[in-house]
């Protein structure tokens, strides 16, 4: 599986820098931006997995980059951390009723900063942290590579096995076949759309190994979700 995707949002670079080596660090995928601008442009064509947002940004603010994000359907659940130099309570009130998951104080403790990305990749992105999976009957271990649905255990292939994966972290969500291409395959691997019609199938056959309804959902002219 891809390792999950941070965009740092910092107009400082020796911030953005010190951020995006220790989350490097972590294994973790790092995207930059240094302005508001830049930020949703990125987002618009890549959603990431989390965002480190400055709150003081040139053109377009941290507080306008949330409050845009989270007023999308497709975006509202990426998870924000704040950073901000405001330490006032009523500038914490703005950021949370913005939208933001977390807000951390300028200067802020690195070591604490990442333990705060962890927990927040541990509710939006569970798998990437190890933790197990359920949806219905069917279980995931990403740690055992094991998937058992109603107790008995599936046999997955590596492909299907990253597909469940990415479907079950966000059930009802409808993932496009580029957007499974990236997250199962990778960027930076050409594997033509159909690909993903032929390994669907195949994690369906397996899915209904031991019968009960085929969990996986096509939705015509956008993609496939599960459920």
């Amino acid at each position: 599986m891809q390792a999950p995707t941070v965009l740092i949002v910092e107009d400082e670079p020796a911030q953005r820098e010190v951020l995006a080596y220790n989350l490097e660090a972590e294994g973790y995928r790092v995207a930059q931006a240094d302005n508001g601008e830049e930020a949703l442009l990125l987002v618009s064509e890549d959603a990431p997995d989390l965002i480190v947002l400055d709150w003081m940004l040139p053109n377009v603010s941290g507080i306008e980059v949330c409050r845009r994000l989270k007023s999308r359907p497709e975006t509202r659940a990426v998870p924000i951390i704040m950073l901000s130099a405001r330490s006032e309570e009523v500038d914490l009130v703005r950021g949370l009723e913005t939208g933001a998951d977390d807000y951390m104080v300028k200067p802020y403790s690195v070591v604490e900063l990442m333990a705060r990305v962890r927990t927040q990749l541990r509710r939006s992105r569970p798998s990437a942290v190890g933790e197990a999976l359920e949806y219905e009957d069917i279980t995931l271990d990403p740690e055992t590579h094991r998937v058992h649905r109603s107790g008995m255990l599936l046999k997955l292939g590596p492909t299907e096995f990253r597909l469940l994966t990415t479907l079950m972290e966000k059930p009802g969500r409808v993932w496009s076949r580029e957007q499974l291409l990236d997250r199962v395959w990778g960027r930076d691997i050409y594997v033509d759309t159909r690909t993903v019609d032929v390994h669907v199938g195949r994690l369906r056959k397996a899915l209904c190994a031991y019968g009960g309804d085929d969990p996986v959902r096509t939705v015509r002219g956008a993609g496939y979700a599960l459920g």
